[in-house]
């Protein structure tokens, strides 16, 4: 039987933890002003090329389908409000894709070249390298990346643009930035844990009792009778003696 409380600590560190790292874009919200134009060598991209953008804190990954389109996997909480293609087309803002990320709702979306990278250096097949996988024929990476165009479920940690990428790539969606995220999770909620753990056996340690109390008593006696001071002297000791 699952721990409501082990849950609602583990789904807090996940959104803390999602908020924390997903910053995709810089400073300004791409559908919030005009879109930083840069000279990109299309020309040198092939049909199926994985195209990679370093970001703040993640990169983010598409896919090349030719004649100036990128299919990548994006958090939109517009998905969740609205039918209407003409407005959840428009390049995704970082509130929609922030909001995205919290309600787990994305899609895997056509933009330009220019909208994807939004003036960043694009590192074309450096998954190749990085992960030392054989790549499939690139027609065939990016047929499957057409056969998943359209709404999907979001997860930093198990569905990612990296697990998308890397599916249409290799044939196995695999996410090592997510891994790493996740090792940072765990190590986190271990912390906490072993904290909770701590505070039980202090409040369980009679000894802690007769502590609080001399340590209410000094901070009487150094700062004089006043509620500030008498108010937590009576009540810290209280509190241990009863949760003991």
């Amino acid at each position: 039987m699952k721990n409501p409380m082990l849950e609602a600590v583990s789904l807090l560190l996940e959104k803390l933890l999602l908020i924390s790292n997903f910053k995709l874009f810089s400073s300004g919200a791409p559908g919030e002003e005009t879109a930083k134009k840069s000279l990109y060598e299309i020309s040198s991209f092939l049909r199926g090329d994985v195209l990679e953008v370093p970001r703040t804190h993640l990169t983010h990954y598409g896919i090349y389908l030719g004649d100036n389109r990128v299919a990548h996997l994006m958090p939109d909480i517009l998905l969740a409000l609205t039918d209407d293609k003409e407005l959840t087309q428009k390049v995704v803002s970082n509130k929609r894709l922030i909001l995205g990320v919290i309600g787990k709702v994305a899609s895997i979306r056509v933009d330009t070249v220019e909208d994807f990278a939004y003036g960043a250096d694009i590192l074309v097949n450096h998954l190749d390298k990085s992960l030392k996988k054989k790549a499939l024929l690139n027609e065939e990476v990016a047929r499957r990346a057409e056969k998943l165009l359209g709404i999907t479920s979001y997860s930093l940690l198990w569905n990612n643009c990296e697990h998308f990428v890397t599916y249409c790539r290799f044939g196995a969606p695999i996410s090592p930035q997510a891994d790493k995220a996740y090792l940072c999770y765990l190590t986190s909620l271990n912390f906490i844990l072993q904290f909770c753990e701590n505070v039980k056996i202090i409040i369980r340690d009679q000894r802690s009792v007769l502590a609080s109390a001399v340590l209410g008593l000094a901070s009487i006696v150094c700062l004089g009778l006043a509620s500030y001071t008498t108010l937590p002297a009576i009540f810290i000791p209280f509190c241990l003696w009863m949760a003991g």
